[in-house]
């Protein structure tokens, strides 16, 4: 069974096939044909040609012979293809990198059986078939690296089409758009009024790019439109794995996982119940008042909900097999997303926004579901502050990048880097501000008392002799000294 085709979809894709004159670059015919190499070959080569033709997929098709186009039908059965003990479909993805959306389908045309391999076009490097690349040159297939201006060419076209504007499904007829797509979700998020027919809600999520027409009757679904309002994200094939999950632990380590719960939904219609389902997990605080107990909780909501919000919107899409985790410790918040971010970790608070995917964030800002450019990471350490929580430590791991956020904990129990990383913070924020960092300042941001100067006094020069922060007048005395970031001058 086809995800991307239903069989009346298949059939017309294989007879418009066979009124083709010749093969395409990115369409290519087979009659008996099983071997595996062969085959793995194409799959690397129909990717990287059908990138270059920017076509949304490649074809091998099984049943039709190659010079006469005539449907023959074929013996070819993918599931009685073995190698060694493994099966064909699994052989081939271990065999290609970076791993491409691939399927077998099967469909009965003039009462022949065809059978179809449908293969997503390379979309951020080639794809390579046990560490070769390979190419369709006119109707052979060739090693990339022997043809220069294909190889550069393929390069150029990654560039050319953002990942919001590529397909996430296609072919598709109008009421099974509005089945896939919560198109409701849409407009009460963006204040729109709902149209009042199927015509005037399909032009406007073709306005705002969810979808598309395609050549003939067809429609197409973004990539923007599914990842922001699929209905299931386990709709569409290529978009799977990037549902985020949202994983509980009992203790401060992976050993005893308590729940664990991935999205099903597009980013923006599920994202507040995504946003509650997480805080209804966070622990609490009781604080005291004059007269009641209340309960606050342990990481500020408006953090949590950035951080999620910006592991969504900045993730690098072109990584594929991961999406974005959310992991709850005893004792700290972890929130990583595919990609390494597009500025320096330590410039994050000040540096200009940088976005991956930009259509993405400037519909997520619009519906409110995350901040102005370049705010957010203001609001995360002003909250990180307010809360009087350690300062959230970000790292690049490989190709992710993880934020993680600390419980409470006393200034006494921090270690040197935790102390040094909350200077610096606060210096940041304050330089912002168009404020600069002092010894009352620091007292403020970490409760200490007037009488204790000199615990403050320690924390600065912590700072300085890290180089986080420095002097703003060297010259000035120590009690009146005040400190910026060190990229500030």
């Amino acid at each position: 069974m086809s995800q991307l085709h239903t069989g009346e979809q298949l059939k017309h894709l294989v007879l418009g096939f066979t009124q083709l004159t010749q093969e395409l670059p990115w369409v290519e015919f087979k009659v008996n044909n099983k071997d595996p190499q062969m085959i793995g070959e194409r799959i690397s080569a129909l990717a990287n040609s059908a990138a270059l033709a920017s076509e949304p997929y490649g074809y091998l098709v099984w049943g039709i012979e190659d010079e006469s186009h005539r449907i023959v039908g074929t013996s070819f059965d993918p599931e009685n293809v073995r190698i060694g003990g493994s099966e064909l479909q699994n052989w081939l993805t271990v065999s290609l990198s970076p791993q491409v959306f691939f399927e077998f389908a099967d469909v009965v045309v003039e009462e022949q059986c065809i059978f179809v391999l449908t293969v997503k076009a390379a979309d951020h490097k080639p794809v390579s078939f046990k560490g070769e690349e390979y190419v369709r040159v006119g109707t052979y297939t060739k090693k990339l690296r022997q043809h220069e201006d294909y190889e550069r060419r393929l390069w150029q076209s990654f560039d050319r089409q953002p990942f919001e504007d590529r397909s996430a499904l296609e072919n598709l007829d109008e009421d099974r758009v509005l089945q896939l797509i919560d198109y409701p979700s849409y407009f009460d998020l963006t204040g729109i009024p709902l149209p009042a027919n199927k015509d005037g809600i399909l032009e406007a999520l073709r306005a705002e790019q969810l979808i598309s027409k395609m050549p003939g009757t067809g429609w197409r679904i973004t990539n923007l439109g599914a990842i922001l309002f699929a209905k299931r994200l386990e709709d569409f094939p290529s978009l799977r794995r990037k549902a985020l999950r949202v994983i509980q632990y009992k203790t401060k380590n992976t050993l005893e996982p308590v729940r664990e719960q991935v999205g099903t939904r597009g980013y923006a219609s599920g994202f507040e119940g995504l946003i509650g389902y997480i805080n209804g997990l966070l622990p609490v605080n009781e604080m005291m008042g004059q007269a009641l107990r209340k309960t606050t909780p342990m990481y500020p909501e408006l953090a949590v909900r950035e951080l999620v919000a910006n592991a969504l919107i900045h993730q690098d899409f072109s990584i594929t097999g991961s999406g974005p985790l959310v992991s709850l410790f005893q004792d700290r918040l972890e929130i990583v997303n595919p990609g390494s971010p597009l500025v320096e970790v330590a410039r994050l608070i000040d540096a200009p926004p940088r976005s991956r995917n930009e259509k993405l964030a400037s519909l997520m800002r619009r519906m409110g579901i995350c901040e102005e450019r370049g705010s957010g990471w203001d609001k995360v350490a002003f909250q990180t502050e307010f809360y009087q929580l350690p300062a959230p430590l970000v790292e690049v791991r490989e190709d992710n990048m993880q934020v993680t956020m600390f419980a409470p904990r006393e200034l006494t129990k921090m270690e040197s880097h935790d102390r040094v990383r909350a200077v610096y913070l606060h210096a940041c924020l304050r330089y912002i501000s168009h404020e600069h960092t002092n010894n009352a300042s620091i007292r403020e941001r970490f409760g200490i008392q007037e009488r204790s100067k000199a615990q403050a006094s320690r924390l600065l020069r912590e700072a300085v002799e890290a180089g986080v922060i420095v002097p703003y007048d060297p010259t000035v005395g120590s009690r009146i000294m005040r400190y910026v970031p060190f990229w500030s001058q």
